[in-house]
């Protein structure tokens, strides 16, 4: 899956017409997290079509970053998570960016940005 890390103004309406934009070209949002910090807004989205989500962020001058991100489902226990980040920890593999996807009986999701793909793998088994 690719993530996008889109920088917006902070301002009223900036995500609104980001996220209007992509939904009038047919682009269902998976993931989506939105913050705003001194004056910026960052949106790291995940959608179902990233090579159009891409055409229409250049097409806009929008900046963004992309990258792949790994998709991996832990167990539904209070250690899961600790264990996990402190497998890829102890692997040297530091996590940019982690999401929360889906939470059921059968586990947890998480979407998870790191900078060794390689290492981060194999501890994931994804």
């Amino acid at each position: 899956m690719t993530e996008f890390t889109v920088h917006l103004v902070n301002r009223p309406g900036a995500l609104a017409t980001l996220t209007e934009q992509l939904a009038d070209a047919g682009i269902a949002i998976e993931a989506l997290a939105a913050f705003g910090v001194d004056g910026e807004g960052m949106v790291r989205l995940m959608v179902n079509d990233p090579t159009m989500t891409r055409k229409i962020l250049q097409s806009d001058e929008i900046s963004f970053e992309e990258r792949e991100i790994l998709i991996t489902t832990l167990r539904h226990e209070p250690d899961a998570v600790a264990v996990m980040t402190r497998s890829l920890a102890d692997a040297g593999a530091n996590i940019d960016a982690m999401y929360l996807l889906r939470s059921s009986a059968e586990g947890l999701e998480f979407a998870i940005a790191v900078d060794n793909h390689d290492v981060a793998h194999n501890i994931l088994a994804v």
